[in-house]
């Protein structure tokens, strides 16, 4: 029992007793339905016909002959909601569903796994409080009214930095308070165990997906890439090559510097911490408190990241890179105008490690995982006057 909830040393349940019934019936129910014919039949029917699946792989050709290799895009942000976070919400809404429970509460960075989580509780019919950082409020201003739209309530936490950290809190503070009624759906691969087995299990969809994709177009990619916050799309596109011969890339936020707020470098400058109730790689500082985080990307500005990533980060599998605000934002503007697509802040962390890292990649298939549309970042690009 002890050891399934660890990946490595990672992992765990480090939460308040009140929630591990919660926490083990939570287990109980998708270890029964995860194999179950009947709810991976009800599964597969909101994939492709409420979500869009199979979403495409696209070949890059502009910035592919730009750029000296090969870039294949994972089309996730053509999902219904415009981001991969879908996958996760309906599978989870789902199994809120049999469960019993009509109540689920999310917490949100970039507001996309906020509007996933609002939509699949009025397609299912249940009540939706979510959990967003004042500052985040203010500069995901679209995806607010997207939620209030489709029905959810939506709480501002102003305390502390007024990021996704601290809507983490608000949510787990509210899940221990009314569990016996309410799931949290967890938005990444992060928290006490299951959530990161039951998060990355929804996610490899889309490595499932872009594996058969690739074979069938004739290829096997050399390289996979994705953006890694708490890193649930990277985990859900590695999950379809962990066991090919091709090198994986997770792309943290670099921010604007290597100074202390100044980044989100949770790998890279980073060291093992427990956080949300998870033992993981943190941003610590000097006196071992979680230190704030900064990156122009609302969804990557998090100080901690999956457990999963922290164990293929100790063994080698995967290389954890970094590219910084300004690269980003180059990344955005060259997508959107040698492609005509308008990726997510996110996601063009991604792109952009592959273009100031070209040179590795000279010759390269390299596929990347476009988590997310770029519409919700607009006011932030329009702050820069990029156009």
């Amino acid at each position: 029992m002890y050891d399934k909830m660890f990946y490595g040393r990672y992992g765990g349940q480090f939460v308040p007793e009140t929630l591990i019934p919660a926490i083990d019936d939570l287990e109980a129910k998708f270890e029964e339905l995860k194999d179950d014919a009947k709810f991976n039949e009800e599964l597969k029917e909101l994939f492709t016909k409420y979500a869009g699946r199979p979403t495409p792989v696209y070949k890059a050709q502009n910035l592919s002959d730009k750029y000296g290799c090969e870039i294949y895009l994972k089309r996730e942000d053509l999902m219904h909601t415009g981001a991969h976070k879908l996958n996760n919400t309906l599978g989870q809404a789902l199994l809120t569903k049999y469960m019993g429970k009509k109540r689920i509460i999310a917490e949100t960075g970039a507001g996309q796994h906020g509007v996933a989580t609002a939509t699949v509780a009025a397609l299912f019919g249940m009540e939706c409080t979510v959990y967003m950082g004042a500052l985040d409020v203010k500069r995901q201003e679209p995806n607010v009214k997207r939620m209030e739209l489709l029905g959810a309530e939506v709480v501002a936490v102003t305390e502390g930095q007024g990021a996704l950290k601290e809507a983490t809190n608000a949510a787990l503070r509210e899940w221990v308070a009314s569990v016996e009624t309410t799931h949290y759906i967890i938005g990444s691969i992060v928290g006490p165990y299951p959530f990161p087995k039951i998060v990355a299990h929804f996610q490899s969809v889309i490595g499932q997906e872009a594996n058969v994709q690739c074979r069938d177009m004739g290829f096997t990619p050399d390289c996979v890439v994705a953006c890694v916050g708490g890193g649930s799309n990277a985990i859900g596109i590695f999950n379809g090559f962990l066991d090919k011969q091709c090198e994986l890339y997770g792309v943290e936020a670099g921010g604007v510097s290597d100074e202390d707020c100044k980044h989100a470098r949770t790998l890279g400058k980073g060291k093992p911490g427990v956080l949300h109730g998870s033992y993981t790689y943190l941003v610590q500082t000097p006196e071992h408190q979680i230190s704030d985080v900064h990156s122009i990307s609302a969804g990557l500005d998090y100080p901690g990241i999956g457990p999963v990533h922290a164990m293929l980060h100790d063994v080698g599998r995967v290389k954890y890179g970094y590219v910084r605000d300004d690269e980003a934002l180059n990344a955005f503007k060259e997508l959107s105008r040698n492609e005509g697509i308008i990726p997510a802040l996110e996601s063009s962390h991604a792109l952009a490690y592959v273009i100031e890292n070209k040179e590795k990649f000279k010759g390269k298939k390299v596929l990347v995982n476009l988590s997310g549309r770029g519409d919700k970042d607009m006011a932030a690009i329009l702050e820069r006057g990029l156009i």
